[in-house]
């Protein structure tokens, strides 16, 4: 208040127009002018020892992350030890003007419902459902480059990413193969040693489904034998126009522009795909994710953590004293 009385002053300002200009109920300004003339200043401001603790690693973070929102900024200093609440941290990044507000409408949460409906039985685990679709990105001097990837629907996990300047039935068969290769890796074993065995038949059943939409690569006789051959595989194409039903895809190729490539000046596919491969590891192991409690899709799936269970055991930040 005492600053905003002597810029009133110095203008020769009447107080009812100051008001107006900043915003302030007149009675609260006259208020404050009565309690300063009878030697009682405003209150506060209060001690906050919470903010002041953790400071410096929050905006820390909030710098090398600016993509992200108070919440992400929250889950990760909650890793690294410092225990605060979400809301103190988005008034440290208000104070820092490190955070973007939200004055526009929310979108409706349907996304969850919509995906539902894509299966028959939600997944319980990692290897379940794969969600699969292509994306695009023009650089600055190399054309338009176009990405292949399939996400864990369970865990969000990102497998590799195939990029290319097409996005055509060999695209799309390559980018499966990936996806399997790298979940053998992890599981240490044949995608196929998870097939069920109906216990009425004897029949062997399909492992994995892999939730596409109804784009001409997912349509074409090739990548039909290609599925057909694997017999791990099973592969159902969403309702036409329901890109909510393949949401965890679109959502992480959402992040991956937002996050990633929209904050840098990318020439062409040469600084593109490095650029892309840094965020997805990153994306798996480093970014927590609400959905997860906060958890990190590699961990997730791997059977580190639960993604009904914040995994917040780390040693305590404890400052110097």
């Amino acid at each position: 208040f005492a600053d905003l009385e002597v810029i009133r002053v110095e203008a020769g300002m009447p107080t009812t127009r100051f008001c107006a200009l900043l915003g302030i109920p007149v009675r609260s300004y006259r208020r404050w002018q009565a309690k300063a003339k009878a030697g009682h200043p405003p209150k506060g401001p209060w001690p906050a020892p919470v903010r002041t603790q953790h400071r410096e690693t929050l905006v820390e973070i909030a710098k090398s992350k600016p993509a992200w929102g108070h919440r992400k900024v929250w889950a990760t200093a909650r890793h690294h030890g410092h225990r605060l609440s979400m809301s103190s941290v988005l008034r440290v990044l208000t104070e820092a003007d490190l955070v973007q507000r939200a004055d526009y409408q929310r979108e409706r949460r349907k996304f969850a419902q919509e995906r539902k409906a894509a299966f028959a039985v939600t997944p319980t685990r990692p290897n379940q459902v794969w969600q699969f679709d292509f994306s695009e990105f023009e650089t600055i001097a190399g054309g338009t480059w176009r990405v292949a990837g399939i996400a864990d629907y369970w865990s969000k996990y990102e497998f590799g990413w195939h990029w290319s300047p097409t996005a055509n039935k060999h695209d799309a068969i390559t980018a499966v193969e990936l996806a399997i290769v790298e979940a053998e890796s992890m599981l240490g074993h044949p995608l196929a040693e998870l097939c069920p065995v109906d216990p009425d038949t004897g029949e062997i059943l399909h492992a994995v489904t892999l939730v596409t939409d109804n784009g001409g690569p997912f349509r074409s006789h090739a990548f039909a034998t290609f599925i057909a051959s694997r017999p791990e595989l099973k592969h159902i194409r969403i309702k036409v126009r329901t890109p909510g039903q393949n949401g965890v895809r679109e959502r992480a190729f959402q992040s991956l522009k937002y996050e990633g490539l929209y904050l840098e000046e990318i020439a062409d596919h040469l600084e593109l795909v490095p650029i892309a491969e840094t965020f997805r590891v990153e994306f798996n192991k480093i970014r927590p994710h609400e959905h997860l409690s906060w958890n990190f899709p590699y961990e997730v799936h791997t059977g580190i953590a639960e993604p009904t269970i914040p995994n917040f055991d780390r040693p305590e930040f404890v400052p110097p004293s």
